[in-house]
């Protein structure tokens, strides 16, 4: 017999916590700082906050042990953007058990049926512009930073609680070398070059970290204006995020693109810091900071989270002219592989140079609607 409850932010532990148990014998799976767990549900510490709200939920067996969770999300920007009525769930995690992810669902249904909304769509931890999706492909490597990994049995799970595969979300893996591709490469750039004179690459300038977020920011909200799921970020949002990142991020491969003084485009790579996190096991203390310290420089893979180009500047190559340098630059800071992530199932531009870079895709992630 099982039974699902509302929690508030009290409980908000013991939410966070069951990822360890679900995962206990998976050795791909990659804790991320309980903290940042923490600070990302928190309505005071994440903005993201201001326009959405949420409801928590844990599912108990019979002894009152914590068996599943689940989180209702309405996300009032994205309804608005979007123009539709859809609720989110997401933060899932379950036992292999059919009766209890049934229960989770309903949960949600309920309590987005009590906000007036009777679809929903996930998982979205909590928006599109963070985790998304179920791991649907390449169960056997961990996730790179900032992406989910699931179990394979959620698919399973979610189809039997009567929920549809409605997008996939593609990861592809990239070599990081100077090896056959650079001819080819070469020779494109240097038509991308001769098409358009003005049009300049720089990489990002930590010390002149507010005009430079100004620019990220416009191509971001610009660029993917049109793309599936997609919400523009608030400015407190962006920001919120960016002075985290920044100090993880390299910026020798992070490329902003100009037409003069126009920003046109960017490419935003960070280093792969799940291979940090997963060493210590979401506790910054009181050892996980020494850990921090000493892995952060043996990280050899990226992460290419943000690639785009406003609309006026597509099919102009703009896109391979930043993923070129941001090669180039990689192989001297000694990185080995890049994972693009994540990329729609019907984005051809983008799929198409992630093939001309020699990628592949090796993971993919599915989005379900109930």
């Amino acid at each position: 017999m099982f039974t699902v409850k509302k929690i508030d932010f009290k409980h908000v532990n013991e939410f966070i916590k069951l990822s360890y148990k679900v995962y206990k014998n998976n050795s791909y799976w990659v804790p991320q700082l309980d903290s940042e767990n923490k600070k990302l549900l928190s309505t005071s510490k994440n903005p993201y906050w201001k326009h959405a709200k949420k409801q928590l939920f844990l599912a108990y067996d019979e002894k009152n042990n914590i068996v599943g969770r689940i989180a209702g999300i309405i996300d009032y920007n994205y309804i608005k953007f979007q123009e539709t009525e859809i609720g989110y769930f997401g933060f899932f995690e379950c036992i292999d058990n059919v009766e209890v992810a049934k229960l989770l669902f309903e949960a949600v249904r309920e309590w987005l049926a009590e906000n007036n909304l009777n679809k929903m769509i996930g998982p979205m931890n909590p928006s599109t512009n963070d985790e998304v999706g179920f791991l649907y492909e390449g169960f056997d490597s961990c996730p790179k930073l900032l992406m989910p990994y699931t179990h394979k049995y959620y698919l399973d799970l979610v189809q039997k609680c009567g929920l549809k595969k409605i997008k996939e979300l593609y990861a592809y893996n990239i070599p990081v070398a100077l090896d056959d591709r650079m001819p080819r490469l070469n020779k494109a750039l240097k038509i991308v070059q001769k098409r358009n004179p003005n049009i300049t690459l720089k990489t990002f300038d930590r010390k002149n970290f507010k005009k430079e977020l100004e620019d990220i920011i416009e191509v971001y909200n610009s660029a993917w204006e049109k793309n599936w799921g997609f919400v523009p970020w608030t400015r407190e949002e962006f920001e919120n995020i960016a002075k985290d990142l920044v100090y993880l991020a390299d910026p020798n491969i992070i490329m902003l693109a100009y037409d003069k003084d126009k920003i046109i485009g960017m490419l935003v790579a960070v280093p792969d810091y799940n291979y940090v996190f997963k060493k210590m096991n979401g506790k910054i203390f009181p050892f996980g900071i020494f850990k921090f310290l000493y892995y952060r420089r043996k990280i050899q893979d990226l992460r290419l989270m943000i690639m785009g180009v406003k609309k006026e500047y597509r099919h102009k190559g703009i896109e391979a002219y930043m993923a070129l340098e941001a090669l180039i630059n990689s192989v001297k800071g000694g990185y080995k592989n890049c994972e693009l992530s994540w990329i729609l199932d019907d984005n051809i531009m983008t799929q198409r140079t992630a093939e001309m870079m020699g990628g592949t895709i090796y993971k993919k992630y599915a989005v379900y609607e109930n």
